[in-house]
């Protein structure tokens, strides 16, 4: 009986090692994959925006778009994010604007915007909180963006 257990033990002993380690690789795996609750940082002045290419260098304009893949887009301008949204029409998990006026994100079911010139690529809008005087909804800046026969910043 002891040489089946010097025979039958290692094997047992190295299913559990197997075991231990494959959960925690599926854990790990799991964990990495969780889409963000909130906004994500974004290194200004190296990240590009996803729809024109220029780097994110402005925070006051910026914008970011995270797909329900888990991929998130950088843009420079409100403008860009939703022109690159109407080309792409991407499963969006959630949107923020960079507060135009402090040094915060604003998720899109609270944003509004206001009349700012310049802006990085011309479409004159800051993003500020619903509310705020003077500001147009979310709805009336995409409309706005969209509307520019140009694209970023034409008339």
């Amino acid at each position: 009986m002891t040489s089946l257990v010097f025979r039958v033990l290692p094997y047992l002993l190295l299913g559990v090692v197997l075991s231990a380690v494959g959960g925690a690789i599926a854990w790990s795996v799991l964990a990495s994959s969780k889409l963000p609750d909130g906004p994500v940082d974004i290194v200004w002045d190296k990240a590009a925006c996803a729809a024109c290419g220029m780097h994110v260098g402005e925070p006051p304009f910026a914008a970011q778009l995270t797909t329900t893949d888990g991929r998130t887009h950088a843009f420079d301008d409100p403008g860009c994010l939703f022109l690159w949204v109407e080309e792409h029409r991407p499963e969006v998990h959630t949107t923020y604007f960079r507060d135009h006026r402090a040094d915060r994100w604003i998720a899109e079911s609270r944003v509004a915007f206001v009349a700012v010139e310049p802006s990085p690529m011309g479409f004159g809008l800051g993003a500020v909180d619903v509310g705020t005087p003077g500001a147009i909804g979310l709805d009336a800046a995409r409309a706005r963006c969209l509307e520019r026969l140009g694209g970023h910043g034409g008339r």
